[in-house]
């Protein structure tokens, strides 16, 4: 049980990638004074995790109204991870999810698409849908990780500071190199999930 809630923990972190939003965080809040730039991180946070939360405890549900599969959403959870994680590696100069400077933000694209993005959510509802029974574990990892992303985001400025960007670049890369990994796994269960249906 430990090692599950450990290795999940571990997943949803790297999935959420709070490190690679780092220099997002800190270009899209710069005019903010210190005490909003929190408050408005500490919202996104929120937010962020109800979204979650939502489909870590709605997935099963959501597939049996949508009529998908866990090997489906397996493949394209997969796929959209593998696309993420190669932005991450081979940095953009837009970013892993584009231009997305400018007023403050509310929901986007802070809590979504950066904290609870595409990726976050299929990893979620895959938990959720393959093995119910866990949804404590699955939370408490969930909990665990969006506690991490918060003061990881909360210290932006102060980690861009001390790291240096080049420092911030170098661990997004690492990280997504972790991804592509978990991404390519994810991608060989749901093959090997059709496969086992030709047998």
């Amino acid at each position: 049980m430990r090692s599950e809630l450990l290795s999940a923990t571990i997943l949803l972190i790297l999935v959420i990638d709070p490190f690679g939003n780092v220099p997002l965080v800190v270009s899209a809040l710069r005019a903010m004074p210190g005490p909003h730039r929190m408050r408005v991180v500490l919202r996104e946070c929120l937010i962020a995790y109800a979204v979650l939360l939502v489909f870590l405890f709605g997935g099963h549900a959501f597939l049996d109204l949508m009529h998908l599969s866990e090997t489906s959403l397996s493949i394209a959870g997969g796929v959209i991870l593998f696309l993420i994680s190669l932005r991450m590696v081979f940095s953009h100069p837009e970013g892993i999810f584009g231009d997305t400077v400018g007023a403050e933000p509310f929901i986007v694209p802070l809590a979504i698409p950066a904290i609870a993005g595409p990726s976050a959510l299929a990893t979620v509802m895959l938990m959720g849908s393959r093995d119910p029974n866990q949804l404590g574990i699955w939370a408490a990892a969930l909990s665990g990780a969006m506690v991490v992303t918060t003061l990881v985001l909360l210290a932006a400025d102060r980690l861009q500071r001390l790291l240096g960007e080049r420092a911030v670049r170098a661990f997004e890369r690492l990280m997504g190199l972790v991804l592509t990994a978990v991404a390519v796994e994810m991608l060989l269960g749901g093959i090997k999930s059709i496969a086992a249906q030709f047998h």
